[in-house]
């Protein structure tokens, strides 16, 4: 499986790392969830022996930390879907000015038919996904809904993926979509924060086979929030 997904971890000074890691290399590497699952650990046991010496940093720093790993990751993981040969001239990701106001309160409405769905792929593939529920959410005054999904025959069940495209697809952000990540909760309450969204692998590598989001997860309002494109045709654009 080749669609990416990103999540927040432990450690402020480790998390983002070792959330790239895991969640761009996706199933590909089964040793590589092994090692993260140790750093992260260790992380929590040093948090605890040490405990907080220092404030949390602000959300807007939150995010640029995260941009920043993010950056770093793709220069320089073997993991990235970055080809090699430009990794070192790739220019940090573009990202719209972090906005609070889209980090919002959602509430999950449990599906009712448990029938699988079948989501188109960038590569002409389809991918069987179990629809969870409905995200129901607003935004900017708009009331909106997002299908959120987990894969058929996934080992764990603790993530919702969650594909989507809103006015902003094809001018300012990736024509095919962007994607969000959450943890799943006992409470259906959930954080969808835009701010975090971000361009499946096939933006940078067309050999990826990416999740194109369904009918149901086309927003019908811009979304002036997290990963933008950058121009394909400069040398550090991404790969076609």
């Amino acid at each position: 499986m080749k669609w990416t997904v990103l999540t927040e971890g432990l450690c402020p000074s480790d998390s983002p790392t070792r959330a790239l890691a895991r969640r761009f290399a996706g199933s590909l590497r089964s040793r590589g969830s092994l090692a993260m699952l140790a750093r992260a650990v260790a992380c929590a046991v040093v948090a605890a022996m040490t405990g907080c010496s220092s404030p949390p940093a602000s959300y807007p720093d939150q995010i640029a930390g995260w941009h920043a790993q993010k950056d770093r990751f793709m220069r320089e993981s073997p993991d990235s879907p970055v080809p090699a040969d430009k990794r070192a001239a790739f220019a940090p990701l573009p990202y719209f000015p972090t906005d609070p106001a889209y980090r919002i309160p959602a509430g999950l409405r449990p599906a009712t038919d448990g029938a699988p769905i079948e989501m188109l792929t960038s590569t002409g593939q389809r991918r069987m996904m179990q629809r969870v529920g409905k995200l129901e959410f607003s935004v900017k005054g708009s009331s909106l809904t997002l299908g959120a999904f987990v894969e058929v025959g996934a080992p764990n069940f603790d993530r919702l993926f969650v594909p989507f495209t809103d006015l902003t697809s094809g001018s300012e952000t990736y024509p095919a979509g962007r994607y969000l990540d959450l943890d799943l909760t006992k409470t259906g309450i959930y954080v969808l924060d835009f701010n975090r969204a971000y361009n499946p692998y096939c933006y940078y590598n067309k050999t990826y086979d990416c999740p194109i989001p369904p009918r149901e997860n086309r927003l019908q309002v811009p979304v002036r929030a997290g990963e933008k494109t950058k121009d394909l045709a400069s040398p550090s654009g991404t790969a076609g």
